[in-house]
C-alpha cells in the first residue's frame, strides 16, 4: 500500500488535469463526460489502481464496474490486472448490467415471491410461453433484480457493504430500468460512483436510453461534473473533421484549434456508379493494405449503418475472392465474446497451430488468473502435458484419416480436465450449467460452419477470433472499438433515415473509430439483394450533410 500523495499513474502515463482529478477523487461521486478516444477505459483502470494501491478502497471492500457489453467488461478487467497486478485486481468485479442483475437474482432468489417466484436452476430463454417459475427472458433480469432490492433490506445491505466504489461505463446509454437498479442499490450511501460516458455517442435511444442522464445522475448522487476532451486515438486531420460534427452535436464541447494542429491522417470520399463497382474497388484497396502495407486485417473495419448483410454482400464475396479473411459480425452474433468460446478457440489454436504464443497466454490468463505461483506452475504443466499428448494424437489422426478429424473429441477431453468451477468462474451466466452447455454447443456449431468455408482448421479459427480478420459490422456494434483504417459504406439518405439527432450521433461514432484513415463511400445504384422481398431503393442519393463534414479534409475523391 502507498500513500495517496505518492501515487502516480501506472505505466508512466500522463493524464490531463480532469482525468487525473477523476482518477484520484477520494470522497465524491463523479459524472465524467469524454469524447471518443479520450481514454475513458484507461482512466477507469487508473482510478482502480489508485483506489486499490492507496487503500482508498479499504480492504476487504471491492470495486464494482458495470458495462453494457461483455467485451467492454472484459477489456476493463484486463486493463486493471495489467495496471495493479492480479492480487489487487481480484477485488475488482467487472460485469455487464445483465450479469450484475443475474448475480443479485441468484444470490437472493428467495426474495422473489408470488408471480415473480423462481425455482432453483431456472433457465434464461429467448421467449417464455407464459408465467413460469423455471424460465425467464434476458429482458427480465434487471426488473427482477429491482424487485429483489425493493423488497429485501438484506440484499440491499449486502451489496452496499461489499463495495466502496462503483464504475458505470458508457453511462450515456443507461436505460430507465438500469438506472433504477443503480439508484436502489447505491443512492443515499457512502459508496462513491463514477459515471463515465459520451453524450455525443448516445445511439441507444431505441432501447430506452435516458435523455439528460448525466444531469439526472449528478443531481441524484451530488456528483461533480468533469469533462475530458483530448482524443488520443485519431490523427489531427481526422480530429478536425470530428470537431465539425461536434460543432453541431454539442457546440460547448468543440475542441480548441491549438489542440488539433498537424496534417497526419487521411480522409477520402468515394462515389461509385453501383454497389458492385464499390465492392470490387474496396476489396482491391483492402488487399493492398494487407499485402503491400502489411496492415494487419484486424486493424481494418467496414461499417454500415444498418442491414449489414444486405449492404456488404458484394464486398464479402469480393474479399473472399481475394483470400482476405473477414468477420461478419452480424453472423457471428455474440458467441465470439463468450469466454468459454474464446477458451475453446485458444485451445484448438495451441493444439493445431504452429506457434501461437498469444493464444497460450490468453488460455493461461483465463484458466488460472489469480492463483499463486506454485498452483499456476502446476496447472501450466498439466495443460502443457495434455496439449503435447493431443498434438501427437492429432498428427497420427491426420495421417490415418482426413485432416483435423476428431478435433471436437480433443476439446471434450480438454474441458473434462478443467473443473466445472473453473468454467463457471469465466462468466456469471455459466452458473446456469444449461447456459454453459448451450454456449459450448454453439461454439462447436459455429466452428463447423467456418470449416465449410475454410477447411483448414487453424485458418477457420482465425476467422472466429478478432486477431486476423477484417471486421465487418454495424456502427452500433463498433462502439468502444478502434481501428487504423475505417470504411463507412453507403453514406446515403436511404440508410440514414429516421431520427436526425440519433443518426448524426451514430455517424459520429463511426467516424471516431478511425485512428489514421477514414473512407466514406456512396453509390448511385444498389441492386436488390438476392431473395430480399421488402422495400429496397435501387436509386440512391448521397447524404450531403455527413459527406460535407469530410469534404474540407479530403485527400482524394474517387
Amino acid at each position: 500500500m502507498i500513500a495517496v500523495e505518492t501515487w502516480q499513474p501506472a505505466a508512466g502515463l500522463i493524464l490531463e488535469p480532469s482525468a487525473l482529478r477523476a482518477a484520484t477523487e477520494g470522497e465524491h461521486c463523479l459524472a465524467l463526460t469524454a469524447g471518443p478516444g479520450a481514454g475513458k477505459t484507461e482512466m477507469l483502470a487508473q482510478r482502480a489502481d489508485f483506489l486499490l494501491r492507496t487503500g482508498t478502497c479499504f480492504y476487504p471492500k471491492r470495486i464494482l464496474a458495470i458495462s453494457f457489453k461483455v467485451d467492454a467488461s472484459r477489456n476493463l478487467k484486463g486493463r486493471v490486472q495489467r495496471r495493479c497486478g492480479s492480487e489487487l485486481a481480484s477485488r475488482f468485479d467487472s460485469y455487464t448490467f445483465h450479469a450484475f442483475a443475474k448475480r443479485i437474482i441468484d444470490r437472493f432468489r428467495p426474495a422473489l415471491t408470488g408471480e415473480y417466484a423462481l425455482d432453483v436452476g431456472y433457465k434464461i430463454v429467448g421467449r417464455k410461453a407464459g408465467p413460469s417459475r423455471t424460465e425467464i427472458e434476458f429482458g427480465d433480469l434487471v426488473p427482477l433484480a429491482i424487485q429483489i432490492l425493493e423488497k429485501s433490506n438484506v440484499a440491499r445491505n449486502a451489496i452496499r457493504q461489499a463495495y466502496s466504489d462503483v464504475f458505470l461505463d458508457e453511462f450515456q446509454d443507461c436505460t430507465n430500468f438500469q438506472y433504477g437498479l443503480v439508484k436502489l442499490a447505491f443512492q443515499g450511501t457512502h459508496v462513491r460512483l463514477t459515471a463515465v460516458g459520451d453524450t455525443k455517442q448516445k445511439i441507444m435511444g431505441w432501447a430506452g436510453a435516458m435523455d439528460g442522464i448525466f444531469q439526472t445522475f449528478a443531481a441524484d448522487f451530488t456528483a461533480i461534473p468533469l469533462s475530458m476532451y483530448r482524443n488520443f486515438r485519431s490523427k489531427p486531420r481526422l480530429l478536425r473533421m470530428q470537431n465539425e460534427i461536434i460543432r453541431v452535436l454539442d457546440p460547448a464541447s468543440v475542441m480548441p484549434d491549438e489542440e488539433l494542429i498537424g496534417d497526419e491522417g487521411e480522409v477520402f470520399v468515394w462515389h461509385f456508379d453501383d454497389s458492385r463497382e464499390e465492392a470490387e474497388h474496396l476489396a482491391d484497396l483492402i488487399a493492398g493494405w494487407v499485402n503491400e502495407e502489411q496492415l494487419p486485417p484486424s486493424e481494418i473495419a467496414v461499417l454500415v449503418s444498418k442491414q449489414l448483410d444486405l449492404y456488404a454482400d458484394h464486398l464479402m464475396a469480393a474479399l473472399e475472392a481475394h483470400g482476405i479473411p473477414f468477420r461478419n459480425e452480424q453472423q457471428m452474433q455474440d458467441i465470439t465474446v463468450e469466454p468459454v468460446a474464446r477458451l475453446v478457440v485458444d485451445y484448438l489454436s495451441c493444439l493445431y497451430g504452429r506457434r501461437e504464443p498469444k493464444a497460450w497466454v490468453r488460455l493461461m490468463n483465463q484458466l488460472i488468473p489469480f492463483a499463486d505461483d506454485e498452483i499456476q506452475s502446476n496447472a501450466r504443466k498439466d495443460i502443457d502435458r495434455l496439449i503435447k499428448q493431443q498434438r501427437k494424437e492429432a498428427a497420427m489422426a491426420d495421417l490415418a484419416v482426413e485432416p483435423f478429424a476428431g478435433w471436437w473429441e480433443f476439446v471434450r477431453t480438454f474441458l473434462k480436465q478443467i473443473s466445472i468451477e473453473t468454467l463457471v468462474a469465466l462468466s456469471p451466466d455459466y452458473e446456469s450449467h444449461d447456459r454453459l452447455k448451450e454456449v459450448i454447443r454453439d461454439t462447436k456449431a459455429h466452428i463447423e460452419e467456418l470449416l465449410k468455408i475454410e477447411p483448414d482448421l487453424p485458418k477457420a479459427l482465425e476467422r472466429f477470433s478478432d486477431d486476423q480478420a477484417v471486421r465487418i459490422l454495424t456502427i452500433h456494434k463498433s462502439k468502444g472499438l478502434e481501428f487504423d483504417s475505417v470504411i463507412i459504406m453507403a453514406v446515403e439518405n436511404e440508410i440514414f433515415f429516421g431520427n436526425k439527432d440519433e443518426n448524426r450521433c451514430a455517424f459520429f461514432v463511426g467516424v471516431s473509430r478511425a485512428k489514421k484513415r477514414l473512407i466514406l463511400t456512396h453509390a448511385d445504384q444498389r441492386e436488390r439483394p438476392a431473395g430480399y422481398a421488402k422495400r429496397w431503393d435501387l436509386h440512391r442519393s448521397a447524404q450531403n450533410e455527413y459527406l460535407g463534414y469530410a469534404m474540407p479534409f479530403v485527400r482524394q475523391q474517387h
